[in-house]
């Protein structure tokens, strides 16, 4: 059988490689999925090729992820787990994609890196996986709805830059109090 299959193919196997014929129409969406963290050509192409360019038929993004299946998910009555999966069976190349590109953008030094590393210190790896490859879809579902959106990373320190002072000085009052101390804050000079 592959001695066939390579006298049909010239005496030699190639690797399947995307026909840019069939990427042409789509090189726009393509180019604006390119600019997010993680995702590079072959990954928007999956994406484009499983989700689709027309966001029409997913009024929200919460939408997009419940028929994705991808998302992130409390599955808990009274304080036990129910069922031993972050995510349902869906798209596994979807699925596949968003993990590699949540993996990927978690290696960057972007406002997904800085999520994901919050996530993972207090839920775990896989779970900040899940979490990023969600906001990646929430991200793809703006993109694509809106042909002139563009996107624009948040800054790495942009929860930090998002906390009130009040709120700050509060949490910490609270955690030393917590711990037996007496706070009284004075403003410093």
């Amino acid at each position: 059988m592959l001695a066939r299959i390579d006298r049909l193919e010239g005496g030699h196997r190639r690797p399947r490689q995307p026909n840019r014929g069939q990427i042409a129409p789509f090189a726009d969406a393509v180019a604006r999925l390119d600019e997010i963290a993680g995702i590079g050509a072959t990954a928007a192409a999956v994406i484009i090729a499983e989700v689709g360019v027309k966001m029409t038929r997913f009024p929200t993004p919460a939408h997009l992820s419940s028929w994705a299946r991808f998302a992130p998910g409390v599955k808990e009555s009274a304080e036990r787990k129910k069922g031993s999966r972050s995510t349902a069976h869906g798209d596994r190349y979807l699925a596949r994609a968003l993990g590699e590109t949540a993996v990927g953008a978690s290696k960057t030094n972007t406002f997904l890196d800085e999520r994901s590393r919050r996530i993972a210190r207090r839920r775990g790896k896989k779970r900040a996986t899940v979490a990023v490859g969600h906001s990646i879809r929430v991200i793809v579902w703006n993109l694509l709805g809106d042909d002139t959106a563009r996107f624009n990373d948040l800054c790495p320190g942009n929860y930090d830059s998002c906390i009130n002072p009040e709120h700050k000085k509060r949490n910490h009052i609270r955690e030393l109090e917590d711990l037996g101390y007496k706070v009284t804050p004075e403003p410093a000079a």
